[in-house]
């Protein structure tokens, strides 16, 4: 028998010490800034403060595919945030989002400029904005919205809770390990059961709903992320594979993947994107760098 004592939650929950893992230094049960710290501005309309995770990715990948579309008003500055550094608590970014996650949009070419926040949302404002990447009759439209709102309320299970104790958290937890792991098949389940019948998520035609679901479900199912592939039995999902493969072809979705990204392959990285030709440069330097 284990001589150690379960755990009892006090009367009254204090912090008091770092919860430990990974991300210990940036928590903290408080929000606001904790430094003056003004954002850089490029000269571009729409200036984007991200990391390349996969909430960055939907928009830096919807931002590449507006442009792909013709769209020249959706020329961005991306900048990095570096999360670890604490970044998204300066002042100037805590003013664009309250809620100091990124990734978050200031739109200049409004009067007064607009903030969006969340990554939801500004795909929703970008889709409205630009007249693209949502279906415009209400059946398809409401069918992506309601793809792009299940995402939104899905990712957390799988982000902060199965990737947090799977990945991250100091000390493995079967409970917590098992909750999670099962509700995040059951999302992927969700999933296979519906591209069985829709080549996208709003059916016949690729939309925000995809962008938002694939950098975390399509990375879920081709390995990327938290090592987990073989333990979730990612190969299992055919049609979940199939569209994760499909979206992955497309170069809009190439490029706009390594924008912000500061880890994994150096061929694979673009820490800030002003440019259509910052690309190539990337592509150049990796080379000469090889």
């Amino acid at each position: 028998m284990s001589d150690t004592k379960p755990y009892e939650p006090p009367r009254v929950w204090v912090w008091n010490k770092a919860n430990g893992g990974r991300f210990a230094n940036i928590n903290r049960p408080i929000a606001g800034a904790t430094h003056d710290k003004a954002l850089p501005v490029g000269r571009h309309p729409l200036q984007l403060y991200s990391l390349g995770t996969p909430n960055g990715q939907k928009v830096t990948i919807a931002l590449e595919e507006l442009l792909a579309l013709g769209h020249a008003g959706a020329e961005y500055d991306a900048w990095l945030i570096n999360i670890q550094a604490g970044d998204q608590f300066g002042s100037g970014f805590v003013d664009i989002n309250p809620n100091s996650k990124i990734p978050a949009l200031l739109d200049r070419s409004v009067p007064g400029n607009q903030r969006v926040f969340e990554s939801g949302a500004i795909l929703l404002y970008l889709a409205e904005k630009f007249g693209a990447l949502l279906p415009r009759d209400l059946p398809g439209r409401t069918e992506a919205l309601n793809w792009l709102f299940w995402q939104m309320g899905s990712a957390p299970y799988l982000g902060g809770g199965f990737g947090h104790f799977y990945a991250y958290a100091p000390v493995k937890i079967e409970y917590a390990i098992d909750r999670f792991a099962m509700e995040t098949k059951r999302q992927l389940d969700v999933l296979e059961r519906h591209l069985e019948q829709h080549e996208y998520m709003a059916g016949g035609q690729y939309s925000i709903a995809d962008i938002a679901i694939w950098p975390w479900y399509g990375g879920l199912a081709r390995g990327l992320l938290y090592g987990s592939a073989e333990f979730l039995q990612v190969q299992d999902y055919k049609h979940v594979n199939r569209w994760a493969a499909q979206i992955a072809e497309r170069p809009a979705v190439r490029r706009g993947a390594i924008v912000n990204r500061t880890f994994g392959e150096p061929s694979k990285q673009l820490r800030e994107r002003h440019e259509a030709s910052d690309f190539d440069l990337n592509t150049e330097d990796k080379r000469q760098a090889g």
